[in-house]
């Protein structure tokens, strides 16, 4: 009944809320992406994953806008217990379902992901 928020370290949206998540490499499924993209953010292992569902979205980068689709996924880690912010990330948490709060993420799609989320859970 919680979930790993992490807080932003670059911009866009620096020092807001976030999942740990980001680009899919070469060759690389969406899932393997997603369990890559966990442990250099937060050091866990995923051992499943389970897609949740996607929205369309928008990048900028390098100057350039980006049309994205954005996945989530609920994942199954190795151990709850040592999570640490890395790369981009400034740190991480973990937040009871109820407290999440969608204004508190500063991407759109983000922001929409999690009010999706909530209205599934309720």
């Amino acid at each position: 009944n919680e979930l790993l928020v992490c807080r932003r370290a670059k911009e866009p949206a620096k020092g807001t809320l976030d999942l740990p998540g980001g680009f899919c490499d070469m060759y690389e499924t969406a899932e393997e992406g997603v369990a890559r993209e966990v442990a250099e953010e937060t050091g866990a292992k995923v051992t499943n994953t389970h897609f949740l569902f996607s929205l369309p979205n928008t990048y900028l980068y390098s100057g350039f806008l980006v049309h994205t689709i954005d996945s989530f996924f609920r994942c199954e880690l190795e151990d709850y217990t040592q999570i640490q912010a890395h790369d981009d990330v400034a740190e991480c948490s973990w937040v009871p379902v109820g407290q999440l709060r969608p204004e508190e993420f500063g991407l759109d799609s983000i922001r929409m992901g999690i009010e999706r989320l909530l209205n599934l859970l309720h």
